[in-house]
């Protein structure tokens, strides 16, 4: 498994909710639902490496469904509007 296919695998999809929206426009954050087993810094180096942009911060939680939702906030060069229109969020 080449770590393209290894880092693709640790992010599932990009959350498209109101509030995931609000974060993108607000606070620079992109959010997502990602491997239970993923750490941060897992979720960082893909994130980092799939979308070509600098993290500079990974929260996570435990969603009641069960899943895991991460919360990466870009570093200030990079907008995460431009990351969610490559992925078709806007």
């Amino acid at each position: 498994m080449s770590e393209q296919d290894r880092l693709a695998k640790v992010i599932i999809r990009p959350v498209h909710s109101e509030k995931a929206l609000t974060l993108i426009d607000k606070n620079n954050t992109l959010v997502f639902i990602v491997d239970r087993t993923a750490n941060k810094t897992l979720i960082k180096e893909a994130v980092e490496k799939l979308f070509n942009v600098k993290v500079v911060r990974v929260n996570t939680v435990i969603t009641p469904r069960g899943e895991k939702k991460a919360y990466v906030k870009l570093a200030s060069e990079y907008k995460a509007s431009d990351v969610a229109t490559q992925l078709g969020l806007l």
